[in-house]
């Protein structure tokens, strides 16, 4: 394992810089997580401007990791639908191939 310093990248949330240490090639990632989660605290603390940054700071938190977990729940979802499209379309590719079936009297 190396010695050698990470890379740091200034940002800045609720007017207030903050030095942070990321991984090489990682800085535009950090930057843009910083920027939505800096909106994100902007948004809470317009609504109620008496709130702590701490607890900006947690409320902002909350409402990304609820909005993540409505992603993945969406996209879990969307995942199963086109499971079962592609199911449907193997057995009607399938169904095709084989000869018309006579009804039973």
């Amino acid at each position: 394992m190396s010695d050698a310093p990470r890379p740091t990248t200034e940002i800045t949330l609720l007017g207030r810089p903050y030095t942070i240490a990321c991984n090489p090639g990682e800085e535009t990632k950090l930057e843009r997580a910083a920027r939505y989660l800096d909106r994100a605290m902007h948004g809470i603390h317009a609504q109620n401007s008496l709130l702590g940054n701490e607890r900006i700071a947690i409320m902002a938190a909350l409402n990304i990791t609820h909005e993540l977990l409505e992603t993945l729940e969406e996209r879990r979802s969307g995942e199963q639908a086109l499971d079962r499209l592609g199911e449907r379309l193997e057995q009607a590719v399938a169904d095709a191939g084989q000869p018309p079936r006579t009804p039973q009297e």
